[in-house]
């Protein structure tokens, strides 16, 4: 079956300049310590972490990297794509709240093979706590308002109790594709927390200019299985239908949780049931519709 991944990052950091493979102490992060990744991981590493699956198309997401150039991630990414032919597209990096954000998001328009932007708002540690997240910034909010001019996507990482706010923007910018990263990032798992999740899930499904990325649904300290991601998987197809969603591997990163073959297999064994026509969507078509890959 050929197939889109959906959600990649390559790079080298010992060329390069990304904060939070570079810098040290590292950072806290989702899945705990991550040394391991703060090595180059280029477009081989990736083949042969693929194996036998038949990856034909790879979509490349901003890396954070040095966030005062922004615009020079995308001329490695351009470098890389001469010399290997992957990534196809890429998402690149830009501020919404910052003075040059007009300016970098023409800049990304020029790139031929650049489809949208991920800017990671900044959001509540959990629900119900007070500190706004940057999506309900009047700013950050006339920074997303310039996303149609330029033709570009929004790639949103946020976790599922910051939802409401994608829900405002979503429907005040309905000419803008919003495109759910890391399955709204389903970390408790616990009856409540599925349920919230569930619940905020439900509600921004309903927008006809979302569609989400099943990805990042490791969970730290705890193999890939498909016992703890199956729901999950299915769910989102359920609410979203087998239009709205695609699969990514987010590699190198979810190697902290199960090798590509795991992660992989794990999204074929959870879908066969629903048959082949749906798995070719959910696998590649989507993907290669969403976000226009030629």
């Amino acid at each position: 079956m050929p197939m889109v991944d959906a959600h990649i990052h390559f790079w080298d950091p010992t060329k390069n300049y990304y904060p939070w493979l570079n810098d040290l102490p590292l950072i806290p992060f989702r899945y705990g310590d991550y040394s391991r990744i703060c090595r180059p991981y280029l477009p081989n590493d990736y083949k042969r972490d693929a194996g036998e699956h038949n990856v034909v198309k790879t979509v490349y997401i901003e890396a954070e990297w040095n966030p005062s150039d922004p615009l020079g991630e995308m001329t490695y990414i351009a470098l890389l794509r001469e010399k290997t032919g992957w990534p196809n597209v890429a998402v690149g990096q830009a501020w919404l709240d910052r003075s040059d954000r007009e300016l970098v998001l023409e800049r990304l328009s020029q790139f031929d093979f650049v489809r949208g932007l991920r800017h990671k708002p900044r959001y509540n540690p959990g629900p119900g706590l007070a500190t706004p997240g940057s999506m309900v910034d009047p700013h950050w909010v006339e920074g997303f308002a310039l996303l149609s001019q330029y033709g570009l996507r929004f790639d949103l990482q946020t976790p599922w109790w910051h939802l409401h706010e994608a829900c405002v923007l979503a429907d005040k910018f309905p000419e803008t594709s919003i495109i759910l990263l890391h399955s709204g990032l389903p970390a408790d798992r616990s009856p409540e927390g599925i349920l919230g999740w569930k619940s905020a899930m439900t509600e921004f499904s309903k927008r006809s200019n979302v569609t989400v990325k099943i990805s990042g649904i490791g969970l730290p300290g705890q193999p890939w299985t498909v016992v703890n991601n199956r729901d999950i998987v299915l769910t989102i197809i359920d609410l979203f239908g087998p239009d709205r969603c695609m699969f990514g591997s987010n590699f190198p990163v979810d190697s902290l949780c199960g090798n590509l073959d795991e992660i992989f297999n794990g999204y074929k064994i959870i879908t066969e049931s629903l048959g082949d026509e749906i798995q070719k969507k959910l696998f590649h078509d989507n993907a290669v519709r969403i976000y226009d890959i030629r």
